[in-house]
Formats: structure tokens, C-alpha cells, sequence
């Protein structure tokens, strides 16, 4: 659905300026003189060149997303910085990273809106766009079975996947389980569940998925999802005023110039594979940035909710190079209870690997095709 409302301090290092005073100077003012031209020499030998950085970027850098000094100047030239943002609740994990790109911000985001060649690859295997308004056969490519999720035996608070109770419930009177075909009924079942959801999240129509019920504790996706956009609200409204209101409510909240469309992905990051939806939203913020949003709408494993943004902002002085940043805040129920600080730093660990891995891939696409 694509949618348009819409330097160093000054200072002399291992030498003293001596200036040699001659009595007729006091009488003639020279030493004022003097001391005003060594002033204004030691001055310029310590101005460095301004950063190359959007002002309003740098500030969300080093305020909001905590890039220290040192993360600054690897990033300036030419580094791959991340790191961990520090969790807003027990639950909540973040990662924040880097990178300066030889090549046009426009050619990005022109990829970007291609999501489906975009993020397709090994570890994202079947993807797609969903129509304005979603369709069943936008779900065509979606291959389900035995090895993504196996909902024979699945009942309230015991699946195998996240599910609401009517939908647990749904399949359990409805798959006969003794038939060959029990398993393509379940599937089908499934994705019908999937396109009910995105339906009534792009109208805000009843049947929205509020509550997974898969397991002993309930999990509120809706409710996760919006309060990480209330703690990013700040930093989203200073790069374009009205943006956490417009992804909290896409809908009823119009956002110039924004454009907006839900995909699904089958994702395999290496444990059992995971079927998600997610709502972008792609708008400028300012002549010289845009930005990309991705908020979770159902996940079937991990994510209780998350939310991320990707910036792409010029290059003082020079359009032709940009740097790009990406931020990613996620909230996981899986982070609580016994092993919690173990299961934390292998997340963690993925995350920061990942980002790099994401980063430096972009870099190179975009840098090979344009120059």
C-alpha cells in the first residue's frame, strides 16, 4: 500500500610562544599588537574542519542515539560504527549503527520502495508486497509447513506459534488432523488469519490482533508497539514533526509527503523460521534527508513488537555521498525470567553482527552501481 499524504581546543602543544619585549614597545603599543597577532595564530592552529554531518542528524547521533565523540569521527571517515542502545524496559533490546556512502541518497530510498529485491536474500526467503488494499493473493508466495510451524496439539497458552485464543481455538474445530490435507487446511487457515490482520491495521477496522495467546503469559503486540514509539517520539518528531503520530495511526493522522505500504516476510535467522508483517512508511525530513520507518505488525515468533528507522542524510557541501544510520528498538517477552542476562547478550551480540553485516551490504550495492 503506498500512500502519499500525505576541533581541537586551541592550544600549543610541547612549545611556548615567546614574545620578546623591547622597552620603546611598551611606549608604542607594539606588545599589544604583538600579543594580538600570536592570539590569532595560535586560534587558527587549532580550528579543525567543521563536520560534514546535517546539524539535526548530529544532534539525534550524539543525544538520542548515544554515538559517542569517538563513534563521530570513525563514522566521518569512513568507518562502520554500532553499537547497543540502552533498553527502555526489561524486555526491550536496541542497536544503533553507521556507515558514510559514496552515492546517492535518492538511489536508496528508489531501493527501498523496492522492498521485495531489497531485503530478499538467504536469510529472507520468500517476501512480499501487500496491494492497497490487501489482497489473499498477495500471500500466493507464502510457503508454510511442518519445518515453519506445526500446529498440530495447539491449544491456548501451548503453540507453537503466536496466535490470538479465537484463532487457536479457529483452527482447532476447524482441521481434522487424521486427514492428509490437515496440514494445507492449517496453512490456509493461517494466512487468512495473516490477511485479516493487515486488513484491519491499514483501516483500523475491527480484527486487529491485540493479544498473542501462545504461551503461560499473554503478549500485547499493539500495546509493545506503541509504546516504543512513545519512547522514540522525540528524536522521530525532530527529524519530521508529526511522525510518531502518523505510524502510530497512519491512517487517520496525514503526514505530508509520506508514503506508506505493509510486507510479509518468511525470515530464517538461524533457529526456527519466523512470519512477520510490517508497515513502512518512507517521507522526506528536510531538502537534504530521508527517512524510512518499519513498524511490526504480527509477528509468529520472538517479537512482542518493534520499531526502526533508517536515515539517509547528505553529506555537507556534497550530494553525491551520504551517510546512513539505522536504528532498531524491539521488545521480546523471551528477555525476562530465568537466563534473561544470557539470552540478552546473545540477542545482543546477533544484533550488532547483523547491523554491521546490513551496513556494509548497502554500502557496497550502492557504491558499485553509482558512480
Amino acid at each position: 500500500m503506498r500512500r502519499r499524504h500525505q576541533a581541537l581546543t586551541p592550544t600549543m602543544r610541547g612549545c611556548r610562544t615567546i614574545v620578546s619585549v623591547q622597552p620603546h614597545a611598551l611606549r608604542s603599543g607594539a606588545l599589544a599588537a604583538s600579543l594580538a597577532v600570536a592570539f590569532v595564530a595560535m586560534l587558527s592552529a587549532g580550528v579543525q574542519p567543521a563536520s560534514d554531518l546535517q546539524p539535526e542528524l548530529e544532534a539525534v547521533l550524539t543525544g538520542d542515539l548515544h554515538f559517542s565523540p569517538a563513534e563521530v569521527v570513525a563514522l566521518e571517515r569512513g568507518k562502520v560504527v554500532k553499537h547497543i542502545l540502552p533498553p527502555t524496559a526489561p524486555e526491550e533490546f536496541g542497536v544503533a549503527g553507521a556507515v558514510r556512502v559514496e552515492g546517492s541518497r535518492e538511489r536508496l530510498i528508489a531501493a527501498y520502495r523496492d522492498i521485495v529485491r531489497f531485503k530478499k536474500s538467504e536469510a529472507v526467503p520468500e517476501i512480499g508486497r501487500f496491494s492497497d488494499p490487501p489482497s489473499s493473493s498477495d500471500l500466493d508466495a507464502l510457503t508454510t509447513g511442518r519445518d515453519d510451524f506445526d500446529l498440530r496439539g495447539c491449544k491456548v497458552n501451548d503453540c507453537d506459534i503466536r496466535l490470538p485464543a479465537s484463532e487457536i481455538q479457529r483452527i482447532a474445530a476447524s482441521v481434522d488432523w487424521k486427514l492428509p490435507d490437515a496440514d494445507a487446511h492449517a496453512s490456509a487457515l493461517f494466512k487468512q488469519m495473516v490477511l485479516a490482520n493487515a486488513r484491519a491495521y491499514v483501516s483500523d477496522a475491527p480484527g486487529r490482533i491485540t493479544q498473542y495467546d501462545d504461551g503461560a503469559t499473554p503478549v500485547l503486540p499493539v500495546a509493545a508497539g506503541e509504546e516504543l514509539i512513545r519512547t522514540t517520539a522525540r528524536y522521530l518528531d525532530t527529524l519530521k514533526p508529526g511522525l510518531s503520530a502518523h505510524i502510530r495511526c497512519f491512517w487517520s493522522n496525514y503526514l505530508e509527503g509520506a508514503e506508506d505500504f505493509l510486507y510479509w516476510t518468511k525470515e530464517k535467522p538461524g533457529i526456527s523460521p519466523f512470519i512477520s508483517v510490517t508497515h513502512v512508511t518512507i517521507v522526506p525530513s528536510g531538502t537534504h534527508q530521508s527517512l524510512a520507518t518499519s513498524r511490526d505488525v504480527y509477528s509468529s515468533r520472538y517479537i512482542d513488537g518493534s520499531l526502526s528507522m533508517m536515515i539517509a542524510s547528505d553529506v555537507v557541501g556534497d550530494p553525491r555521498k551520504f551517510y546512513l544510520v539505522y536504528m532498531n528498538r524491539s521488545r521480546a517477552s523471551g528477555l525476562r525470567g530465568p537466563m534473561a542476562t544470557l539470552r540478552r547478550a546473545i540477542v545482543e551480540h546477533k544484533a550488532k553482527g547483523s547491523l554491521e553485516l546490513n551496513l556494509r551490504e548497502i554500502k557496497a550495492r550502492i557504491e558499485c552501481c553509482d558512480r
